[in-house]
């Protein structure tokens, strides 16, 4: 069945015209005529059978339906683009494109990726953040990083390592003291993270107290964001010290309480069913595997 899709010539044309609201911009851009211009959109108004622009004699204006369409355009044409470099950036190299959970990513993953690239340099790894699981039949993704219980159907994972937070503040918070206790850490701003709504209670609940306001506090979906609110003075943070490291040995934030949670939660590596014979990934699995082996044992 042939598609009921307009020409690329046209969707680029009126992409183009509309982002400059200007025929002629849109001529000089893709190096056409004015009249090759005119003529696209009109070829594309009459598949459509809506009016885009509005002419007169000062120029052109969209209409809100060519506004609407035009901002959809936009994003398929540029998803088209990425698509298009990606496959002209994979001839003849093994790319592994990796959903990972951003400030694990960022902040553990990263620093390390390095050493991965010398050992295997014909393999190379692309990282793009995603914080919840997802179908890997509808996305382009090889393997994932997330945190959570292993339970995600159709995959095979790996365990990494635990989160085992820590209260973390700033030197000005915790002021002359070494530590905080439970009691004084209850009497801070709590900082709370979006994804795990509870941590601040379980964490209390572990130290034996029972905390109305548990649950209150500003909410922010990153740890990394929580580490900036922390060092920002704005209250005490639950935090895994391996994702602050930096932060920690430069002072910026300190550990308030050394009592960490603990949960049967964990940082995995997941890889989809289909995709655990190739070798670039079993590469990276075992490399992977031995550095949160080793980052473990120290």
């Amino acid at each position: 069945m042939r598609r009921k899709i307009p020409s690329t010539a046209a969707l680029v044309s009126f992409e183009a015209a509309a982002r400059h609201e200007s025929f002629t911009k849109a001529a000089q851009e893709l190096s056409l005529t004015q009249g090759a211009i005119c003529r696209q959109i009109a070829s594309l108004e009459d598949f459509l059978g809506v009016e885009l622009f509005r002419r007169s004699r000062r120029g052109v204006k969209l209409t809100e339906a060519g506004l609407s369409y035009s901002r959809r355009v936009a994003t398929q044409l540029d998803a088209v683009e990425r698509d298009t470099l990606s496959v002209m950036g994979h001839t003849g190299a093994n790319v592994i494109e990796l959903a990972v959970v951003p400030t694990f990513g960022t902040q553990w993953l990263l620093p390390r990726l390095k050493d991965f690239q010398q050992q295997h340099p014909e393999v190379t790894v692309n990282l793009t953040n995603r914080t919840r699981p997802f179908l890997f039949a509808d996305t382009d993704f090889d393997a994932a990083i997330y945190f959570g219980d292993a339970d995600w159907s159709g995959t095979e994972s790996h365990k990494l390592m635990g989160e085992n937070p820590m209260p973390v503040c700033s030197p000005t918070l915790l002021g002359n003291r070494n530590s905080l206790t439970p009691q004084a850490i209850a009497e801070l701003p709590l900082l709370q993270q979006t994804t795990r709504p509870y941590a601040w209670r379980q964490w209390f609940n572990a130290q034996n107290l029972n905390i109305a306001r548990d649950l209150t506090g500003p909410r922010y979906e990153l740890f990394s964001m929580l580490a900036q609110a922390a060092m920002h003075d704005m209250g005490i943070a639950l935090i895994p010290p391996f994702l602050i490291q930096r932060e920690l040995a430069e002072k910026r934030l300190v550990v308030a309480n050394r009592n960490a949670l603990s949960s049967i939660k964990a940082y995995y590596l997941m890889i989809p069913e289909r995709k655990v014979e190739s070798a670039s990934l079993r590469a990276f699995r075992d490399w992977l595997v031995n550095q949160a082996s080793s980052y473990s044992l120290d």
